[in-house]
C-alpha cells in the first residue's frame, strides 16, 4: 500500500495539468484533511468528540468538554458550531507552515467576528471572518484583510487560500478575488473554530478542510474542481 501510494504521488507531481481523478491523498504536501462525512466520532445528541485527520499525519481534532462539542448531521455531513457555547475542536499536534501554503475549506458561517481556523496555544494565529465580505488573516502577530469582490458575501462557500512567497490570494466559490495581501511568517494551526484562548468562536457549519505546505496553479485548480463536484 505504501509503495502504491508513493507511486500515485510521484505520478501527480509529474503531471502538468489538473486531473479528473484527483484526490488530496495524491499530494505529498498534504498536511491535514478533515474530510466531509469521514472520521467523525459522535456521542449523545450527535455531538462531535473527534474529527479525525484523513491524511497520514494524525492531526485529529478533538473535544473532551461536552458543552463545547459541535453537532454533526450525518445526512449533509455538516458540523455545526455554536459560538454561544464556544464550540470548537483542537488537536494535540500542531501544523506549522513556514513557506508556501494552500488552505481550502467548505463552510457556511451564520455570524461574523468568528475564527474559522486558528491556534489555541499560540497567540496571533488565525483566519477570522470580520464582516459579511471580509476575512482577516493573522500570522506571527501581523495581520491584514482580504475582501471579497463587490456584490459577493459569505454564504455557503468553498474557499481556497494560497501563499506564494509572501503574497496571499483567495478564491471564493471557484472565482479568484481581486484582493491580495502580503504576510510572511509561520502559520500555526491546532484548532477549528477558535483562536487563543477560546476567543472569537465560530458560528455556523463546517464541511471539509484541507491544508497543504505548497501552492501551485495545478493544486488550486484540482481543489476548485473537487469542491465544485461535492458542493453542487
Amino acid at each position: 500500500m505504501v509503495k502504491n501510494s508513493l507511486s500515485l504521488k510521484l505520478g501527480l507531481a509529474l503531471n502538468s495539468s489538473p486531473s479528473s481523478t484527483w484526490s488530496p491523498l495524491l499530494e505529498s504536501t498534504l498536511e491535514a484533511w478533515w474530510k466531509l462525512k469521514a472520521g467523525v466520532t459522535t456521542v449523545a445528541d450527535d455531538k462531535v468528540s473527534e474529527w479525525s485527520d484523513s491524511s497520514t499525519n494524525s492531526h485529529n481534532m478533538l473535544q473532551e468538554t461536552d458543552a463545547e462539542r459541535p453537532v454533526y448531521d450525518s445526512s449533509s455531513g455538516s458540523i455545526t458550531f455554536d459560538s454561544g457555547n464556544t464550540n470548537h475542536l483542537e488537536s494535540g499536534s500542531q501544523i506549522s507552515l513556514s513557506g508556501n501554503f494552500t488552505i481550502a475549506f467548505w463552510f457556511h458561517p451564520t455570524s461574523y467576528n468568528n475564527s474559522v481556523i486558528g491556534d489555541n496555544t499560540t497567540a496571533g494565529e488565525f483566519v477570522k471572518l470580520t464582516g459579511t465580505d471580509e476575512m482577516k488573516i493573522k500570522i506571527d502577530g501581523s495581520d491584514d484583510d482580504l475582501t471579497l469582490d463587490t456584490g459577493t458575501v459569505w454564504g455557503n462557500n468553498y474557499i481556497v487560500l494560497t501563499r506564494d512567497g509572501t503574497r496571499i490570494d483567495i478564491w471564493h466559490n471557484g472565482t479568484q478575488q481581486s484582493s491580495q495581501i502580503t504576510l510572511s511568517g509561520t502559520v500555526d494551526i491546532d484548532a477549528l473554530g477558535v483562536r487563543k484562548t477560546d476567543l472569537n468562536p465560530y458560528n455556523g457549519k463546517m464541511y471539509d478542510i484541507q491544508v497543504y505546505s505548497s501552492t501551485s496553479s495545478i493544486l488550486t485548480t484540482n481543489l476548485l474542481n473537487y469542491y465544485k463536484g461535492i458542493y453542487e
